[in-house]
């Protein structure tokens, strides 16, 4: 249905403790199955360096999303690696977006900062810190995401700038539960000149 809508990339998932947990070798068959021209993106939380090269590995994922407390160490691992990731930063406050080239990764996502969450809550992500940072860095691809949806998408791009836009709890029904309604006005907002 994502791909249907206009989605240019589709995360999946691997951290069991998120409602939007997908086991990647049960669902195989039909992720390989997927149009090549969409990125398929593995979203992984504080996986050991040895499963996170087991999804790396995986031939139907073309990117993987460290959304947990990696360190500068553990992303410069697969910086050598030249394997392509995003990492996630949780946007708390200016501090958060000091030395990011750290994680050796010219690919950022800024989330909005819950404690105790890995993205995924529905708070949206402060959208001037965002901006500041998108603007002082453009050497860096930024996906902005946390607590976008159809209503505020377009405005955040606008003000943000960013290269990519990420959306999950925004276009649910329920928890883990895509709506088709939710996801068309959320792709046709994102989409519309800004």
């Amino acid at each position: 249905m994502a791909i249907e809508l206009g989605a240019d990339a589709l995360g999946f998932n691997v951290w069991p403790g998120s409602k939007r947990f997908i086991d990647l070798k049960k669902e195989s068959a039909w992720i390989r199955d997927l149009p090549p021209f969409v990125t398929k993106v593995a979203v992984m939380v504080n996986l050991p360096v040895t499963e996170a090269e087991g999804v790396f590995a995986l031939p139907f994922i073309d990117m993987v999303q460290f959304h947990g407390n990696e360190d500068e160490a553990f992303c410069a691992h697969f910086a050598k690696t030249g394997l392509p990731f995003i990492k996630a930063i949780p946007l708390r406050d200016a501090s958060s977006l000091e030395n990011i080239s750290r994680f050796c990764t010219r690919n950022i996502l800024l989330d909005a900062y819950v404690a105790g969450a890995f993205g995924g809550t529905g708070r949206l992500i402060d959208l001037e810190l965002a901006r500041d940072f998108v603007a002082k860095h453009p050497n860096f691809y930024v996906t902005l995401s946390g607590g976008l949806n159809a209503n505020n998408v377009k405005e955040a791009i606008r003000r943000v700038r960013p290269h990519a836009v990420d959306v999950a709890s925004g276009v649910e029904q329920v928890p883990g539960r895509k709506g088709r309604a939710l996801l068309t006005a959320f792709v046709q907002a994102a989409k519309t000149d800004n």
